[in-house]
């Protein structure tokens, strides 16, 4: 039974791994790839936590949240494969702060396609992560 648990957190973190690893081979001067589609969903973001709570998030560079990204998924998924709850608290940190950047249904009316697409991306997400963090 050790085994089998062993090789599900292998499987589970080697998402997270292999995303971070193609990452931080694309990530070059500028952040890569994944800094360009960041950015307008990050100002997206922050224009919408500003509207909504009145709170100004600070302006960061895209780099160094892909940076970061790439930190916590490959570090947390290194730690979670050998049983370490601090690896998956990474984990969950890193997924509780990309899923709604990621998802921005937010940015759209509720009879939008996006809106309806987006939505059920984000709840799925949401409740994989729930369901895998409390077991």
């Amino acid at each position: 039974m050790a085994f089998a648990s062993f090789l599900g957190r292998v499987l589970f973190a080697s998402v997270f791994i292999l995303s971070a690893y193609q990452e931080f081979n694309e990530f070059g001067v500028d952040g890569g790839p994944a800094a360009k589609a960041l950015r307008p969903k990050f100002d997206a973001f922050t224009d919408r936590v500003h509207s909504q709570v009145g709170f100004q998030l600070p302006a960061i560079d895209t780099k160094i949240l892909i940076a970061g990204a790439i930190a916590l998924k490959g570090l947390g998924g290194v730690l979670f494969i050998f049983g370490s709850s601090f690896g998956a608290f990474l984990l969950l940190l890193h997924q509780l702060i990309a899923t709604p950047i990621h998802y921005d249904f937010y940015n759209y009316d509720s009879e939008d396609k996006e809106f309806t697409q987006l939505f059920i991306k984000f709840t799925q997400d949401s409740h994989f992560l729930l369901h895998i963090f409390m077991n």
